[in-house]
């Protein structure tokens, strides 16, 4: 398993392209959602465009943190395709992920609940806060 991605360099991200897993440009990352415990990157925040969307109207989605790397200058790529992005639930994020938000985004993207960020939410209370914006 990859290192986590240090908090700074998530945050560094925002305002880079978002490149899906062709490699075509998809989006900007626009916010980071930290765990509201750890304080880890728990979701990086992208605004889709694109795709004949009017900017007013792009989609913002968590995407999982853990299958995107960064490079200076050159953006943020995902091991995701188009098609999971696009199809991704919407999130707002000036507001704090619940447990019940995450799972959700994690069956979308096929995390099931005995890896990764599901399992590190599976097991807490239904309305638990467990992701939240970098400056709750």
């Amino acid at each position: 398993m990859a290192d986590p991605v240090p908090i700074g360099e998530a945050i560094g991200w925002v305002g880079s392209p978002l490149a899906d897993l062709e490699g075509g440009a998809i989006g900007e990352i626009q916010s980071v959602y930290i765990d509201s415990t750890s304080h880890a990157p728990s979701w990086l925040v992208a605004k889709l465009t694109g795709s004949g969307r009017r900017e007013r109207g792009a989609r913002m989605v968590a995407v999982p943190v853990d299958v995107c790397a960064g490079a200076p200058g050159a953006g943020v790529w995902t091991a995701i395709d188009e098609s999971s992005l696009r199809g991704a639930p919407v999130v707002d994020p000036t507001r704090p992920l619940l447990r019940e938000h995450e799972l959700t985004i994690c069956e979308h993207f096929g995390i099931g609940e005995e890896v990764g960020r599901a399992a590190a939410v599976a097991e807490l209370a239904d309305g638990a806060i467990t992701s939240i914006p970098p400056r709750s």
